[in-house]
């Protein structure tokens, strides 16, 4: 009897230490911001890693085995997940993440987004109807989804309200002096104009006050060719850039033939949280990119 009783005990003592709310996370950053705002009072699931195009995701037996015990899904949204993420919660059968319900938080539709097409079509490659989806690029916005997601917590989990407010306001406040920080220090890159391989940084380069004036694919989604790389460097003889930006889930050998030719500097940022060793949170993030950039227009004084 005392025997079974010690099993019960040690059973409920276990259910309750990993007892929590449930997220289901679609990419690190907001993993990351999860982790910022919920601390312990979340059991965090990542769907993909910093190495793998979000755009293009298997809706795996096991993503659908972890969003039926979701309570919530935090995920880019602008179109970003279109191609898994319906099937996945379809799969699941949890009512709680459909779109529309608290339980579903879609961090791009809490702010206002660039690059929204007029009109669109599938000539035109990858093209997201909302808008350019890759917010987490911008502190700025950032502070705005970390606000509205602190909300969306304490809505679905009341009990913890304070908990989640308490650790938005310290992060609120780490971040502001970190974005304080980062734009004093990125001072030298205003203006720069830069080659990029996809348009992933749009609102980077929108908040440094930065211009991107060559993209390496053709069109959204599709790997350039040798005729169009071969364009596109005398598109940039009369129009130079200062450097060639990919990102670390990309293929680099279109960039890196085009800093070699240009004889500019290759710069392969992280892109998101995990993106190399030294983007391990949200602050390193930033921290690494803007290092990484700086160091690539410093080689070329």
């Amino acid at each position: 009897m005392k025997k079974v009783l010690y099993i019960l005990i040690c059973c409920f003592l276990s259910t309750s230490v990993h007892a929590g709310l449930n997220v289901f996370a679609c990419e690190p950053e907001w993993v990351a911001l999860a982790s910022e705002l919920g601390g312990d009072k979340l059991n965090i699931y990542q769907a993909t890693s910093a190495l793998q195009d979000p755009h293009h995701i298997d809706a795996r037996p096991s993503l659908i085995a972890k969003m039926r015990h979701a309570d919530l899904v935090v995920c880019t949204g602008a179109g970003l997940e279109v191609g898994w993420l319906p099937l996945v919660i379809r799969q699941s059968a949890n009512d709680k993440v459909l779109e529309g319900q608290p339980g579903h938080f879609a961090a791009a539709m809490q702010v206002e987004r660039l690059d929204i097409p007029q009109n669109v079509d599938r000539s035109m490659g990858d093209v997201h109807p909302e808008g350019n989806p890759h917010v987490q690029l911008d502190p700025v916005r950032m502070l705005k989804i970390a606000n509205a997601l602190t909300q969306r917590l304490s809505q679905i989990d009341p009990a913890n309200a304070a908990w989640y407010q308490q650790r938005h306001e310290v992060f609120k406040n780490k971040w502001q002096t970190a974005i304080t920080y980062w734009e004093a220090k990125a001072k030298p890159l205003k203006g720069q104009a830069v080659a990029v391989y996809h348009k992933d940084w749009v609102y980077l380069f929108a908040w440094l006050g930065m211009q991107s004036v060559a993209t390496l694919e053709p069109k959204a989604g599709i790997a350039p060719s040798a005729g169009y790389l071969a364009q596109l460097k005398q598109e940039l003889a009369q129009y130079p850039a200062s450097m060639v930006i990919y990102a670390s889930y990309q293929n680099g050998n279109a960039a890196r033939w085009l800093s070699d030719e240009m004889h500019i500097p290759l710069v392969e940022l992280p892109f998101t949280v995990g993106g190399n060793a030294q983007a391990k949170d949200l602050f390193t993030l930033f921290d690494d990119t803007l290092q990484r950039m700086l160091k690539a227009q410093e080689s070329k004084k």
